[in-house]
């Protein structure tokens, strides 16, 4: 069990928790990240009685009371207190940075993957996405270039400096996308893939896992555990929506998921608002709102022509939504660093 503290929570709140949890018989134990502070128990101490519990979380000062799945250790907050920051070349993700993943969901070819590179580093994003390996619904639909698309997603990290995020499909390929990628992807169709999750553990690189379109929480946790328990630490989770009986969008975004996972993990987590609306005009809005949720970054689509891309165009942004998108971004990131602490 973790006690949450809320941000600007005082010294002497964060005192008073700490000797009432002491009192029945538990060892706290304290720590802190930017913003907030972590109270966890340590050592035998009895059961947490129903009615304690109900007192402890009516305590100033006390934000939430988390009490993390068996079944996941090595992700939850109990295990580690403060945030995972995760170090990709310069670029970090986690620690109170928003971090803008983008790029065209194929690579189509070497002149649109390097034009969209340099316009998405112009425009301040940290790093280029690209699927080389695409996971369709069709088998007639177009499936990527392959170990071709691994080498142009190189060579356009070479020519703007921008680390690459690519999708590995199954663990025989694990290696040779390692070989090429700065953070390896596993997407939605994947995250019960236990064998895929079991190689790409195993590689130790940055992952970047995708949230399955039927999957709760905590079967969402438990995938990223089988990554930590092949000995990988540095795991993003990545919300993309679910499937639900609404239409109108291609997916459902459950922004609700964000606070959720700050108080159950210590790992970051981002926003995909393309692959959960499937709509270019709702990127921009549903971006904002990933932001002021807590999300520590997103990742968005971006094509120089979406009505010619072979996969995803009318969910990818074109060059100007993108840009605008990054000013919004900025303003918004500034808006709620000048809000004081509640």
């Amino acid at each position: 069990m973790i006690v949450v503290m809320k941000e600007g929570a005082a010294t002497t709140e964060v005192a008073a928790v700490v000797e009432h949890l002491r009192n029945l018989g538990y060892q706290p134990q304290v720590a802190a990240d930017a913003l907030k502070t972590y109270i966890s128990l340590g050592g035998p101490g009895p059961s947490f009685p129903a009615a304690e519990l109900h007192e402890l979380k009516r305590m100033p000062g006390v934000e939430e009371v988390a009490i993390p799945s068996p079944h996941y250790k090595l992700v939850a907050r109990s295990h580690q207190l403060p945030d995972t920051i995760i170090h990709i070349g310069e670029k970090t993700i986690g620690g109170g940075r928003f971090t803008v993943i983008a790029g065209p969901c194929s690579v189509e070819s070497r002149e649109q993957l390097l034009g969209t590179a340099w316009v998405i580093k112009e425009a301040g994003a940290d790093l280029l996405r690209g699927g080389a390996f695409k996971p369709r619904s069709s088998p007639y639909s177009f499936q990527g270039l392959g170990e071709e698309g691994l080498r142009l997603l190189a060579e356009a990290r070479r020519e703007t400096g921008l680390p690459v995020v690519t999708e590995v499909l199954s663990p025989e390929y694990a290696p040779l996308v390692a070989e090429y990628a700065d953070v390896l992807q596993i997407g939605s169709r994947n995250m019960h893939n236990f064998a895929l999750l079991r190689a790409v553990g195993e590689i130790r690189k940055p992952v970047l896992l995708k949230r399955g379109m039927a999957a709760t929480l905590e079967e969402f946790l438990l995938a990223a555990e089988y990554l930590f328990s092949e000995g990988c630490r540095e795991v993003i989770l990545c919300e993309r929506g679910i499937r639900t009986f609404e239409r109108t969008t291609r997916n459902t975004l459950d922004l609700g998921v964000i606070p959720l996972v700050k108080q159950l993990s210590h790992l970051p987590i981002i926003v995909d608002p393309c692959h959960a609306t499937g709509r270019r005009e709702l990127v921009l809005p549903l971006s904002r709102a990933a932001l002021a949720a807590g999300a520590d970054g997103i990742m968005v689509e971006v094509h120089p022509q979406p009505e010619k891309a072979l996969s995803d165009g009318p969910q990818s942004l074109r060059f100007d939504d993108f840009r605008r998108l990054m000013v919004e971004v900025r303003r918004l990131r500034e808006a709620l660093q000048d809000l004081p602490a509640t």
